[in-house]
């Protein structure tokens, strides 16, 4: 990071000194950015253009056609930060819903460009539940550094939703083109095949107890949250939200009612057994099911609950999450038992 410093201070020393930082456009109209063209991304825009008089476009590595017609889409090329920064100049807030390096270079192009808020890619449980050198990370930590040193200067906040219901649809996160990059988007990557009926279910904890719980929010009320937050006169450092919280093991149960068949095979597990998985998994060079074992451990971890209430569930009750039953049935045709 420190090769990259001292020409974005510049700028900001001279921002700082305009009272650039304090400038509050709440209430106003503003342009929003949503880096990425995912089914969350996609998800976002249609709702700030839908509900809000804001002005949003998407950010895309390439072409997009089918989104061209409802809504503004600029080609950027992430590592070139010209483009970045001429796409980025004139935008209030940018909403990212890309990692890794990608994530970097546009935090290096917002400050640069002076963006007032940035809201990292996140989107699961509180990042401060996540290891640093945890295999989920994806660049995550790196990002939340850089909004840490650059604090003074833009306003950030991360949305903490939990795991989405999108992982337990048809075709998985893959169906609506979110997770790609994960390891982690395909049918039955996570907790369970709904339509095999198969699962590797981390409910017990460490002490044997079927107490592992994890909060739940679908992606289409994860984005009318966030759109509800572009008009908050200020961020927090985390914004939690919440669809459902339940255990894993009635989360089974759940979906076994509704689908009116119970799983076969279901191997249950805690931590030891997920680590024990694990270690085969890794001497037998499999890094696809590393990647799913690493998460189902991390869920018995309890990495993906956050008990305490949702500030945004709080914050809008207009905003009324579907619940797991009502989005399952409706995602696989069923009626509800």
């Amino acid at each position: 990071m420190a090769r990259d410093r001292r020409p974005i201070l510049a700028d900001h020393r001279s921002r700082q000194a305009s009272g650039f930082a304090e400038h509050d456009m709440s209430g106003s109209m503003m342009r929003i950015a949503v880096a990425g063209t995912g089914g969350l991304a996609r998800f976002i825009a249609h709702f700030v253009q839908q509900d809000t008089a804001h002005h949003v476009v998407l950010l895309s590595r390439e072409e997009k056609p089918e989104l061209s017609r409802d809504h503004q889409v600029i080609v950027v090329d992430y590592a070139n930060i010209q483009t970045l920064q001429f796409a980025l100049r004139g935008i209030d807030t940018v909403i990212s819903t890309v990692t890794g390096q990608n994530q970097i270079e546009l935090i290096r192009a917002a400050i640069s460009v002076r963006v007032r808020r940035f809201a990292p890619a996140e989107f699961e449980g509180p990042p401060s539940l996540r290891p640093e050198t945890s295999p989920l990370d994806r660049g995550r930590t790196a990002a939340g550094r850089w909004m840490a040193y650059y604090g003074q200067h833009i306003e950030t906040t991360v949305f903490v939703c939990g795991i989405l219901y999108e992982r337990f649809q048809p075709n998985g996160l893959r169906q609506t083109r979110m997770g790609l990059g994960s390891g982690l988007s395909n049918e039955g990557d996570y907790i369970m095949n709904c339509r095999t009926m198969s699962a590797q279910a981390p409910a017990f904890d460490a002490n044997n107890l079927p107490n592992v719980t994890i909060c739940m929010t679908s992606a289409q009320d994860v984005a009318k949250f966030v759109t509800k937050a572009l008009d908050m006169p200020r961020w927090p450092s985390e914004l939690r939200m919440c669809g459902e919280r339940i255990t894993v093991k009635d989360l089974i149960a759940t979906v076994q009612q509704m689908k009116g068949q119970p799983f076969n095979p279901i191997s249950w597990h805690n931590p030891a057994t997920l680590r024990a998985a694990l270690e085969v998994a890794t001497a037998r060079r499999d890094p696809a099911l590393q990647i799913r074992l690493h998460a189902l451990i991390a869920t018995t971890e309890g990495q993906y609950d956050f008990p305490e209430p949702a500030n945004m569930n709080e914050a809008f009750p207009d905003v009324r999450p579907v619940s797991f039953q009502t989005w399952f049935a409706a995602k696989w045709n069923l009626q509800r038992r």
